[in-house]
Protein backbone atom coordinates (compact mmCIF):
# COMPACT_ATOMS: atom_id res chain seq x y z
CA UNK A 1 0.00 0.00 0.00
CA UNK A 2 0.98 3.72 -0.18
CA UNK A 3 0.25 6.98 1.21
CA UNK A 4 1.09 10.26 -0.60
CA UNK A 5 0.13 13.58 -0.10
CA UNK A 6 -0.34 16.90 -2.33
CA UNK A 7 -1.22 20.30 -0.62
CA UNK A 8 -1.62 23.74 -2.56
CA UNK A 9 -1.63 26.74 -0.25
CA UNK A 10 -1.56 30.50 -1.01
CA UNK A 11 2.09 30.36 -0.27
CA UNK A 12 3.09 27.56 -1.98
CA UNK A 13 2.82 23.96 -2.40
CA UNK A 14 3.96 20.71 -0.03
CA UNK A 15 4.69 16.88 -1.19
CA UNK A 16 4.93 13.60 1.17
CA UNK A 17 5.08 10.08 0.17
CA UNK A 18 5.92 6.73 2.21
CA UNK A 19 8.71 4.66 1.01
CA UNK A 20 6.98 1.27 1.79
CA UNK A 21 6.02 -1.49 -0.77
CA UNK A 22 5.14 -4.72 -0.78
CA UNK A 23 4.14 -8.03 -2.22
CA UNK A 24 2.56 -10.10 0.86
CA UNK A 25 2.81 -9.55 4.66
CA UNK A 26 6.92 -11.35 3.79
CA UNK A 27 7.67 -9.03 1.25
CA UNK A 28 8.22 -5.61 2.34
CA UNK A 29 10.61 -3.57 0.18
CA UNK A 30 11.21 0.36 0.29
CA UNK A 31 11.02 2.46 -2.49
CA UNK A 32 10.88 6.05 -2.79
CA UNK A 33 7.59 7.61 -4.78
CA UNK A 34 8.58 11.08 -4.93
CA UNK A 35 9.76 12.22 -8.30
CA UNK A 36 10.93 15.89 -9.16
CA UNK A 37 11.67 17.56 -12.27
CA UNK A 38 13.25 21.14 -11.31
CA UNK A 39 14.87 23.47 -13.54
CA UNK A 40 15.65 26.59 -11.11
CA UNK A 41 13.85 29.85 -12.22
CA UNK A 42 11.41 28.29 -14.53
CA UNK A 43 9.34 25.33 -13.49
CA UNK A 44 9.29 22.55 -10.37
CA UNK A 45 7.45 19.40 -11.10
CA UNK A 46 6.64 16.82 -8.48
CA UNK A 47 5.06 13.83 -8.96
CA UNK A 48 4.06 11.14 -6.22
CA UNK A 49 3.23 7.90 -7.52
CA UNK A 50 0.74 5.07 -5.76
CA UNK A 51 -0.40 1.58 -7.85
CA UNK A 52 1.53 -1.38 -9.09
CA UNK A 53 5.30 -0.63 -8.97
CA UNK A 54 6.75 -2.08 -12.26
CA UNK A 55 3.56 0.15 -13.82
CA UNK A 56 4.63 3.42 -11.56
CA UNK A 57 8.57 2.91 -12.32
CA UNK A 58 7.97 2.59 -16.09
CA UNK A 59 5.88 5.25 -16.40
CA UNK A 60 8.32 7.44 -14.69
CA UNK A 61 11.43 6.05 -17.00
CA UNK A 62 9.06 6.78 -20.40
CA UNK A 63 8.59 10.68 -18.74
CA UNK A 64 12.75 10.84 -18.11
CA UNK A 65 12.75 9.50 -21.62
CA UNK A 66 10.89 11.67 -23.19
CA UNK A 67 12.44 14.64 -21.28
CA UNK A 68 15.84 13.89 -22.68
CA UNK A 69 14.64 13.56 -26.09
CA UNK A 70 13.11 17.01 -25.86
CA UNK A 71 15.44 18.70 -28.56
CA UNK A 72 13.73 16.47 -30.84
CA UNK A 73 10.45 18.26 -30.68
CA UNK A 74 8.46 15.89 -28.71
CA UNK A 75 6.02 16.97 -25.84
CA UNK A 76 7.46 16.49 -22.24
CA UNK A 77 7.66 17.66 -18.80
CA UNK A 78 10.55 20.16 -19.63
CA UNK A 79 9.18 21.70 -22.58
CA UNK A 80 5.03 22.14 -21.46
CA UNK A 81 3.56 25.55 -21.06
CA UNK A 82 1.36 24.69 -18.03
CA UNK A 83 1.00 22.77 -15.21
CA UNK A 84 -2.42 21.10 -17.13
CA UNK A 85 0.14 20.09 -19.89
CA UNK A 86 1.98 18.62 -17.43
CA UNK A 87 -0.89 15.87 -16.35
CA UNK A 88 -1.59 15.64 -20.02
CA UNK A 89 1.53 14.09 -20.70
CA UNK A 90 1.63 12.17 -17.71
CA UNK A 91 -1.50 10.84 -18.14
CA UNK A 92 -0.67 9.66 -21.48
CA UNK A 93 2.44 8.12 -20.53
CA UNK A 94 0.19 5.90 -18.01
CA UNK A 95 -2.18 4.94 -21.14
CA UNK A 96 1.20 4.10 -23.30
CA UNK A 97 2.82 1.95 -20.51
CA UNK A 98 -1.18 0.76 -20.08
CA UNK A 99 -1.30 -0.37 -23.80
CA UNK A 100 2.37 -2.22 -24.01
CA UNK A 101 1.79 -3.99 -20.39
CA UNK A 102 -2.00 -4.77 -19.72
CA UNK A 103 -3.13 -7.78 -21.93
CA UNK A 104 -0.16 -9.42 -20.20
CA UNK A 105 -1.44 -8.87 -16.57
CA UNK A 106 -4.87 -9.49 -17.28
CA UNK A 107 -4.87 -12.51 -15.47
CA UNK A 108 -2.79 -11.25 -13.02
CA UNK A 109 -3.53 -11.18 -9.37
CA UNK A 110 -2.01 -7.99 -9.44
CA UNK A 111 -3.05 -6.09 -13.02
CA UNK A 112 -1.41 -2.76 -14.30
CA UNK A 113 -2.58 0.80 -11.86
CA UNK A 114 -0.55 3.75 -12.22
CA UNK A 115 -1.96 7.19 -10.11
CA UNK A 116 -0.07 10.27 -9.55
CA UNK A 117 -0.42 13.29 -7.65
CA UNK A 118 1.32 15.87 -9.79
CA UNK A 119 1.71 19.36 -8.97
CA UNK A 120 3.92 22.15 -8.96
CA UNK A 121 4.83 25.44 -11.40
CA UNK A 122 5.55 26.95 -14.54
CA UNK A 123 7.25 30.53 -15.03
CA UNK A 124 3.98 32.75 -15.57
CA UNK A 125 1.01 30.72 -14.01
CA UNK A 126 0.32 30.13 -10.17
CA UNK A 127 0.93 26.66 -8.42
CA UNK A 128 -1.40 23.92 -9.46
CA UNK A 129 -2.62 20.61 -8.39
CA UNK A 130 -3.94 17.31 -10.24
CA UNK A 131 -4.80 13.92 -9.01
CA UNK A 132 -4.48 11.36 -11.94
CA UNK A 133 -6.45 7.56 -11.85
CA UNK A 134 -5.49 4.22 -13.21
CA UNK A 135 -7.37 5.13 -16.72
CA UNK A 136 -5.30 8.31 -17.18
CA UNK A 137 -7.90 10.47 -16.31
CA UNK A 138 -7.29 14.02 -13.84
CA UNK A 139 -8.73 16.10 -11.72
CA UNK A 140 -7.52 19.26 -10.43
CA UNK A 141 -7.88 21.12 -6.88
CA UNK A 142 -9.46 23.84 -6.71
CA UNK A 143 -10.69 26.17 -3.68
CA UNK A 144 -12.65 23.89 -2.19
CA UNK A 145 -9.96 21.34 -2.10
CA UNK A 146 -6.72 22.18 -1.55
CA UNK A 147 -4.97 18.65 -1.50
CA UNK A 148 -5.11 15.31 -2.54
CA UNK A 149 -4.16 11.77 -1.28
CA UNK A 150 -3.45 8.79 -2.73
CA UNK A 151 -2.99 4.73 -1.00
CA UNK A 152 -4.13 4.63 2.63
CA UNK A 153 -6.17 7.72 2.93
CA UNK A 154 -8.60 7.19 5.71
CA UNK A 155 -6.43 7.79 8.49
CA UNK A 156 -4.98 10.94 7.60
CA UNK A 157 -7.79 12.40 5.95
CA UNK A 158 -9.25 13.88 8.70
CA UNK A 159 -6.19 15.60 10.27
CA UNK A 160 -5.99 17.50 7.09
CA UNK A 161 -9.18 18.23 7.19
CA UNK A 162 -9.24 20.17 10.38
CA UNK A 163 -5.82 22.22 9.73
CA UNK A 164 -5.63 22.86 6.40
CA UNK A 165 -6.99 26.17 4.71
CA UNK A 166 -6.22 28.12 1.98
CA UNK A 167 -3.79 30.49 4.38
CA UNK A 168 -2.31 27.62 6.07
CA UNK A 169 1.36 28.49 6.16
CA UNK A 170 4.17 25.93 4.78
CA UNK A 171 5.57 25.29 7.89
CA UNK A 172 1.78 24.35 9.61
CA UNK A 173 1.42 22.34 6.31
CA UNK A 174 4.12 20.19 6.66
CA UNK A 175 3.57 19.53 10.28
CA UNK A 176 0.07 18.33 9.86
CA UNK A 177 0.95 16.60 6.94
CA UNK A 178 3.76 14.25 8.94
CA UNK A 179 0.47 14.12 11.94
CA UNK A 180 -1.06 11.97 9.03
CA UNK A 181 1.67 10.04 8.63
CA UNK A 182 1.89 8.94 11.91
CA UNK A 183 -2.06 8.53 12.23
CA UNK A 184 -1.90 6.39 9.21
CA UNK A 185 1.26 4.68 9.71
CA UNK A 186 0.26 3.69 13.44
CA UNK A 187 -3.27 1.96 12.21
CA UNK A 188 -1.48 0.58 8.71
CA UNK A 189 1.38 -1.77 8.99
CA UNK A 190 1.05 -1.57 4.86
CA UNK A 191 2.31 2.29 5.26
CA UNK A 192 6.00 2.75 6.33
CA UNK A 193 8.94 4.98 6.67
CA UNK A 194 11.44 6.16 5.24
CA UNK A 195 9.15 9.57 4.68
CA UNK A 196 10.11 12.05 1.61
CA UNK A 197 9.30 15.72 1.84
CA UNK A 198 9.57 18.43 0.12
CA UNK A 199 8.26 22.11 -0.23
CA UNK A 200 8.49 24.72 -2.97
CA UNK A 201 7.80 28.18 -1.84
CA UNK A 202 5.34 30.18 -4.55
CA UNK A 203 7.19 31.82 -7.02
CA UNK A 204 10.29 30.66 -6.01
CA UNK A 205 10.38 27.81 -8.99
CA UNK A 206 12.57 25.65 -7.04
CA UNK A 207 12.22 22.97 -4.09
CA UNK A 208 13.05 25.17 -0.80
CA UNK A 209 12.86 22.05 1.57
CA UNK A 210 13.70 18.14 0.89
CA UNK A 211 13.92 15.95 3.29
CA UNK A 212 13.42 12.48 4.19
CA UNK A 213 12.38 11.21 8.01
CA UNK A 214 13.86 8.06 8.46
CA UNK A 215 12.88 5.30 11.38
CA UNK A 216 15.20 7.04 13.46
CA UNK A 217 14.79 10.76 12.83
CA UNK A 218 14.56 12.78 15.96
CA UNK A 219 12.28 15.09 14.91
CA UNK A 220 9.51 13.08 13.55
CA UNK A 221 9.81 11.06 16.81
CA UNK A 222 9.57 13.91 18.96
CA UNK A 223 6.47 14.83 16.87
CA UNK A 224 4.27 11.96 17.15
CA UNK A 225 5.10 11.83 21.29
CA UNK A 226 4.17 14.99 21.22
CA UNK A 227 0.61 14.77 19.37
CA UNK A 228 -0.33 11.25 21.14
CA UNK A 229 0.69 13.05 24.30
CA UNK A 230 -1.66 16.18 23.30
CA UNK A 231 -4.87 13.83 22.14
CA UNK A 232 -4.78 12.26 25.34
CA UNK A 233 -4.56 15.44 27.38
CA UNK A 234 -7.73 17.44 25.04
CA UNK A 235 -9.42 13.91 25.04
CA UNK A 236 -9.26 14.25 29.06
CA UNK A 237 -10.78 17.41 29.20
CA UNK A 238 -13.52 16.88 27.01
CA UNK A 239 -16.97 16.90 29.02
CA UNK A 240 -18.67 14.31 30.22
CA UNK A 241 -21.94 12.40 28.08
CA UNK A 242 -24.04 14.41 30.35
CA UNK A 243 -26.90 10.81 30.60
CA UNK A 244 -23.90 8.33 31.23
CA UNK A 245 -24.00 8.45 34.86
CA UNK A 246 -23.14 4.93 35.70
CA UNK A 247 -24.90 2.90 38.58
CA UNK A 248 -22.52 1.82 41.53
Amino acid sequence: MTYCVGVVLNEGIVFASDSRTHAGVDNFATFCKMTVFERPGDRVVVLLSSGNLAGTQAVISVLRQRGEERDGGGASIWNARTMFDVAVIVSDAVRDVERRDAPQLVDSPQPFNASFIIGGQILGEPPRLFRTFAEGNFIESGSDTRFFQTGETKYGKPIIDRVITPSTTLADAMKCILVSFDSTMRSNLSVGMPIDLVCSERDSLQIGIRHRFEQDDAYFRALKNEWREGVREVFSRLPAVPFATLRS
